[in-house]
């Protein structure tokens, strides 16, 4: 069965930093993509950051990009979201994501929570 576990939210101020985390399992998790994807209040889902299953190469969304890094760890089967320069506007619940071809279908972890607020 899949699980992920995403961790490390919590309340920053407007400029600072802080770094998400995914745990998977029940998946060969060093063969998958990997997206993070949030959602802010009152918003549906938007796509954040992804990685291909090496570590390699990334991509991110425009409104993320030079300030969020995403990374991952197959050998702890593990997947980061450094996110630097935090803006209000950052404030969401984060999910961690893997689907088709990796996974029979989509699943996301229960999400950590990021306030951006002074």
């Amino acid at each position: 069965e899949v699980h992920l576990v995403e961790s490390g939210g919590g309340l920053v101020q407007p400029g600072g930093s802080l770094r998400l985390s995914c745990a998977a399992s029940g998946f060969t998790f060093s063969n998958s993509h990997m997206s993070w994807v949030r959602q802010a209040p009152g918003k549906g889902l938007e796509w954040v950051s992804g990685i291909d299953s090496g570590g390699v190469t990334s991509s991110s969304a425009d409104f993320v990009k030079g300030r969020f890094t995403v990374s991952r760890d197959n050998a702890k089967n593990t997947f980061y979201l450094q996110m630097n320069s935090l803006k209000p506007e950052d404030t969401a619940v984060y999910y961690c994501h893997v689907g088709p071809p990796y996974t029979g279908t989509n699943y996301w972890g229960q999400g950590t929570k990021l306030t951006v607020s002074s």
